[in-house]
This record gives C-alpha cells, sequence and structure tokens, in this order.
C-alpha cells in the first residue's frame, strides 16, 4: 500500500485517499481555530468530551488536523531515532525530516503523525491512544503561537481578576497542584504545564495556554477538598493510607476536569502576565519562604522556566520565534515581577501568597 514518496504534501494526500475523512470540528483556541477531520466518527466525539468548551466554529480555520484510525503503519523510511531526553534511558521516537515537514513515529504505539506548513495528520490506533492525538493537535497550535513571536516556557499558569500568575519550578515541585489550590480560591486556569509567553511593547508580558487538562497524582487530589470526586472512594482509602514520602514518588496520574471540579467558564487560555512564580522548595526544606527576585542576578532559576519546543516544533519560512537563548528569557521575565518560593512545601501557604500578591501587587519577604 505504502510507496517511498519524499514530500509530506503527498504523504498526506495518500493517507486521506486511503482512510477518507468524513466527520469534522473545530476548536477556537483564543484566536487560532484547528479543524479536526477524522475517518472515524468516535474520534471527534472523544476529543469533543475532552476539549468540551473550546469545540466551536470560529470563522476559516488556521489549522487543519486529519486523523485516520487504521492498524499501525509500516512505512518504508529509514527513520532518525530521537535521543531519549536527559535522565531518561526510553527510546520513545523517531523521525524523518522531509522537504516540506516531518514525520514523527511513537515507537511504543506505532502512531504516525506527519506535519507542516499548517496541513499534518495522524494515523494509527487512535481511539487506543487519544493523549497522543490531544499532544499532537495542542503542539500544532503551540507551533502557530511561537512562529508569531512568542516563546515557550514549562509552567502552570492562572487568572485572578484580571491579572495573570505563571508557576515554575524544579522536578517534581508541584506546579500544577498549586495553580489547582489557588483556583480553589476562586481563580480561572489558564495552562498546566506550557505557556507561550508574548512581549507586548510597552505593556508587558502576556500568556498563553494550552488546552490540556491538568495531569495530578494522588497526593494532589487528597490535598483539594474540590479534586476529590476525581477519585473513588476506594481509591481515596487506599491511597490515603500511604506514607506521605511513597505517595509524593507514586506515579499515577488522573485528568483533572475543570468544569466538574471548579464551575464552567474557568478554563482561559490567554491572560496578562503579572508575575512569575519559581517553586524553588523541598519536602524538608523547613519553614516556606518566599522572596521577590531580579531574574537578571538570579540566572540559575531560568532552566525551571525555559523548555525546549521539542520533536513536534517545525518552524517554517518567517517563524517569527526569539532565538530561545538565556537572554532572551531572562529579558522577557524582566518585564514581570519573579518570586521565588523556597524552604519547606507548603501549598496552602503558597496559594494564599500569591493571590494576596495578585490583590495587591506586593509580597513580604521571608517566612509566610
Amino acid at each position: 500500500m505504502w510507496q517511498q514518496m519524499n514530500y509530506r504534501k503527498s504523504i498526506v494526500a495518500h493517507l486521506r485517499e486511503a482512510f477518507p475523512v468524513g466527520h469534522e470540528m473545530d476548536l477556537a483556541f483564543g484566536g487560532c481555530t484547528v479543524r479536526v477531520q477524522a475517518s472515524d466518527p468516535r474520534i471527534p466525539e472523544a476529543l469533543a468530551e475532552y476539549y468540551g468548551e473550546f469545540v466551536r466554529q470560529e470563522g476559516a480555520p488556521d489549522i487543519l488536523v486529519t486523523v485516520h484510525e487504521a492498524p499501525p503503519p509500516e512505512l518504508p523510511y529509514d527513520f532518525i531515532i530521537k535521543p531519549p531526553d536527559p535522565g531518561k534511558t526510553k527510546i520513545k521516537e523517531e523521525f524523518l525530516d522531509l522537504p516540506d515537514g516531518r514525520i514523527v513515529r511513537k515507537r511504543l504505539t506505532g502512531m504516525i503523525f506527519v506535519f507542516g506548513e499548517g496541513d499534518h495528520a495522524a494515523v494509527g490506533p487512535c481511539m487506543d491512544n487519544l493523549n497522543q492525538v490531544v499532544n499532537f493537535i495542542n503542539n500544532r497550535y503551540i507551533e502557530w503561537l511561537l512562529c508569531r513571536g512568542c516563546l515557550l516556557g514549562h509552567a502552570a499558569g492562572i487568572i485572578w481578576n484580571g491579572r495573570g500568575l505563571a508557576m515554575a519550578g524544579f522536578s517534581g515541585a508541584g506546579k500544577s497542584t498549586l495553580a489547582l489550590h489557588i483556583m480553589s480560591r476562586g481563580a480561572a486556569f489558564v495552562s498546566n504545564d506550557r505557556l507561550m509567553i508574548e512581549s507586548r511593547d510597552g505593556d508587558g508580558l502576556y500568556m498563553y495556554g494550552v488546552a490540556k487538562l491538568p495531569r495530578i497524582n494522588p497526593g494532589t487530589i487528597l490535598n483539594n477538598p474540590s479534586l476529590i470526586s476525581i477519585m473513588s472512594e476506594e481509591e481515596q482509602e487506599r491511597f490515603g493510607s500511604m506514607p506521605r514520602e511513597e505517595l509524593w514518588e507514586l506515579e499515577h496520574k488522573y485528568d483533572a476536569p475543570i468544569d466538574e471540579c471548579f464551575g464552567s467558564d474557568l478554563f482561559v487560555l490567554d491572560a496578562p502576565m503579572n508575575a512569575l512564580a519559581i517553586l524553588n522548595w523541598r519536602p524538608d526544606g523547613g519553614a516556606t519562604s518566599v522572596r521577590k527576585v531580579d531574574i537578571a542576578e538570579r540566572r540559575d532559576l531560568l532552566p525551571a522556566f525555559m523548555k525546549s519546543t521539542g520533536l513536534f516544533f517545525l518552524p517554517q519560512a518567517g517563524c517569527r520565534m526569539p532565538e530561545p537563548s538565556e537572554q532572551n528569557y531572562a529579558s522577557h521575565l524582566h518585564q514581570c515581577d519573579v518570586l521565588e518560593f523556597s524552604g519547606g512545601i507548603d501549598f496552602d501557604k503558597a496559594a494564599a501568597c500569591c493571590l494576596s500578591f495578585l490583590e495587591t501587587g506586593h509580597v513580604v519577604d521571608g517566612p509566610l
């Protein structure tokens, strides 16, 4: 069935002929419309359930993604293995660059993703790997924003009374957990793990989120009454009996539906970025402290926020993303307040401090 084709355009055309798409939906991500066309009616139904309020039509699409349910295809190409991320050993992906795009293959699932120039396709056992389809769609939107002049940040985000706060942290610091604690106090959600930040001359920073549900662990759920409905009573009892240290290290994730846990219209994808909170704390760190820092003098904190664009970013001619250098990140973040949380981990105190800062613009340096 497959033959050697050297251009993304011909590969995508072949996919659409072999697995015709007859089911369609639009996703409105801020000022970007993503049109998803699928060969199987279950795919848009499942995506609509996941994306919720973002399913709506707002004019001609900026991005087209076709999704083709099929057995894992065997392609006649010599793929290049993507080395594991730092600290990891498992090889997950391989890729091939084309004159007009890129192919990525997921080694475990056999899913194939073909993308470039605003015209993209996913093929394979899509219903069994819907999370990969969601990530592919979201990555197309991330690329769209970056090429319009944004930088990528590894952070969560919330908005409160018109003022926005990003939260970054070193590995396992709990940025999503803190965001959800602040939401329990009335804030709206912007993003879970990725933020695109834009410098607006004379008007500070703006941040854009990704329409992906927070992925949280049992400890986050057990310590936030707004989230407890996600977990069954049996799970509450089982996880609640585990030692705190063991629960903290547990790799068992749940999707947190924002509308079910906190209410409707509380998931927005853009906000001013008035501050960045960097979680530089640890479980045994003693008293929790906060202070405002000058990011130009604390370059050691930048890696908590800086994020590689990764394999699914393929800039085209005219892409306006600033060079992702330390200097450019520092220059952007100099346009907002930066708070460093250190010492021991205390989400309740940190959430109260963040809300107070967003209300007043002031923070009292020192222990909370």
